[in-house]
């Protein structure tokens, strides 16, 4: 029988590699599949060094989730200021912050 292909775990590795192709810094993953009251799957957490680059991480992780598997964030914020940016896509929720 064939292992059934998890969305959430495709998803988890193609934001990692988003971040990973822009030398984001400090990747953690947290799970958060066993915690009954838990809001989503997973937690990504990551730094970048300037506003720039948390900036260039977050189009990176939008860009690259967008080409290869179609989706889109239910919610972005802290864009403007790029300090720290929380990027939703449900399932797995992205932590970007500055150092």
């Amino acid at each position: 029988m064939a292992k059934k292909i998890d969305k959430t775990n495709i998803l988890l590795e193609n934001i990692i590699d988003a971040i990973q192709d822009v030398k984001g810094t400090e990747i953690i993953s947290l799970d958060f599949k066993n915690v009954e009251s838990s809001i989503s799957k997973f937690f990504v957490i990551c730094t970048g060094t300037s506003n720039t680059h948390v900036k260039a991480i977050e189009g990176s992780i939008r860009k690259t989730v967008s080409k290869k598997i179609g989706e889109k964030p239910f919610h972005v914020e802290g864009s403007t200021a790029a300090e720290w940016i929380l990027i939703d896509y449900s399932d797995i929720i992205v932590h970007v912050f500055q150092e």
